[in-house]
């Protein structure tokens, strides 16, 4: 398998890539320097890209690459956690709208939804209106986003891309000697181009070989010509008309970004919490790059990506925030990849041990999961979070400070990040009633949940263990 890594993990999934026995191509700079290996400016299988929030990757590229590199990424820490994209970049689809925005509007993908801009769809776009699309813009499923999509069919092929339409030969980026040397070599190549398909090459492109660039010609025309038949208008109910392509979203929780540090760790130098850090903002990002030009953080120098320092909580909190006083979202993952904000409430207190507490204002209506407990004006909700636990209590009050109830959250580890914090829910919960009772629930859910293949059994494991010492201690 050859893949192609970008993003803040990419140092370490390289090595966990060649680890395993496979091939890293278009490599970056940095990369380059950091590995004794051959990485060559070959075309790829698969892509391997941080996701925009740094919360974990997408995979996206030829079915079987995609299965076999997120089959690895899996296996990176108990709290790794993966879905397959039912709209993978490349797919083509028939799409209804069933809305407009300000920009653009809302398709009816069958089993989806997409997000096609009016400046990507000839003539007018009202409701109802039917249009053959394909994803250039995939969407991962914690996120509130849409995948994006074009009128526009493309046969993608990694380095190259093949676009209908068109005769001409193009290169992505400036128009200088070497893209211009490239337009040239096109036609040495003899590619089997089919008739009305141009060719787009990649930036990447400029510094492949001869060989890299005909193999990635041959694989756009072999998907330019599985393409062609549904070129036509759009037919029948909303659905997938062709999926040459694949796709899978993984999201790294908190002991993952550690594990991913110890293989970065054994090629260069990387702080304690080296993509912890870096997941919560760009500017964490950035300290981080400029923290580890400076210093060593006590690296053993075994080289098996193990070092005795601690992540450094405070600090990084310090700089990045959240403070005393910050508005802070609760960001509740779903084992099948939804992401739910449990809404937002002030910090009221931050301890240098990863330790923050929270206080929400609650609103009136219905009652509190599992508690029996009337939700009425003026309570207040507070909840205690603590950097790298499995679980996390909230205490209900009323108005007047009488305790309504305890709900423990069982969950991946928790991440305090600058705005959100950060987990996924693993369904079994511990609830403390206002009489005292202890009642454990919700442990159907996750046993349908590790029967439907989102919680792997390890992970379930661990959620009913830390369920039970919950349950104890109460």
């Amino acid at each position: 398998m050859r893949a192609r890594v970008r993003g803040i993990y990419a140092t370490a999934l390289t090595r966990l890539l060649l680890e395993a026995g496979h091939e890293v191509v278009q490599a970056s700079r940095p990369i380059r320097r950091r590995f004794d290996a051959d990485l060559p400016a070959a075309d790829h299988d698969v892509a391997v890209e941080t996701t925009d929030d740094r919360q974990g990757v997408g995979v996206a590229g030829d079915p079987d690459a995609v299965a076999e590199a997120t089959d690895l990424l899996r296996e990176v820490g108990i709290d790794t956690l993966a879905w397959s994209d039912p709209t993978p970049r490349g797919a083509v689809f028939d799409g209804r709208v069933t809305g407009t925005l300000g920009g653009g509007a809302v398709l009816d993908l069958g089993d989806a939804e997409g997000y096609l801009p009016f400046d990507d769809a000839e003539g007018y776009v009202g409701e109802d209106d039917t249009f053959r699309v394909q994803v250039v813009e995939a969407s991962a499923p914690w996120t509130d986003g849409r995948p994006e999509l074009d009128t526009r069919i493309r046969a993608p092929g990694g380095l190259a891309t093949l676009v209908p339409g068109r005769e001409d030969t193009r290169v992505a980026g400036r128009d200088d000697p070497s893209a211009r040397e490239l337009v040239g070599v096109t036609d040495l190549l003899d590619p089997d181009v089919p008739d009305g398909w141009g060719v787009e090459w990649s930036r990447d492109a400029r510094d492949a070989d001869m060989d890299a660039l005909g193999g990635a010609l041959d694989r756009a025309a072999e998907r330019a010509r599985a393409l062609d038949p549904v070129l036509a208008e759009p037919e029948g109910e909303p659905g997938p008309v062709a999926t040459p392509t694949a796709g899978s979203w993984v999201w790294f929780g908190r002991e993952s970004r550690f594990a991913l540090d110890g293989h970065r760790r054994a090629v260069t130098t990387t702080m304690p919490g080296h993509h912890r850090t870096k997941a919560a903002s760009s500017a964490a990002s950035a300290g981080v790059d400029l923290a580890e030009a400076l210093s060593s953080f006590g690296d053993d120098g075994a080289g098996d990506g193990t070092d005795d320092a601690e992540f450094p909580f405070a600090v990084v909190t310090d700089q990045f925030g959240p403070a005393a006083g910050d508005s802070l979202g609760i960001g509740h993952g779903k084992p099948d990849g939804r992401l739910i904000t449990l809404g937002r409430g002030e910090v009221t207190d931050l301890d240098a041990d990863g330790t923050v507490s929270l206080a929400r204002e609650m609103s009136a209506g219905g009652t509190y999961d599992a508690l029996d407990a009337r939700r009425e004006a003026g309570d207040v909700a507070s909840t205690t979070f603590r950097e790298g636990r499995w679980w996390y209590p909230t205490v209900y009050r009323s108005a007047d400070g009488e305790r309504k109830g305890t709900y423990v959250n069982v969950c991946t580890p928790v991440e305090v990040f600058p705005r959100r914090v950060r987990y996924v829910d693993l369904h079994v919960d511990v609830v403390k009633h206002a009489d005292g009772r202890v009642e454990r629930v919700d442990d159907d859910e996750l046993d349908e949940a590790v029967a439907a293949g989102e919680v792997p059994e390890p992970l379930a494991e661990k959620a009913r263990s830390v369920a039970r010492a919950v349950e104890n201690a109460l």
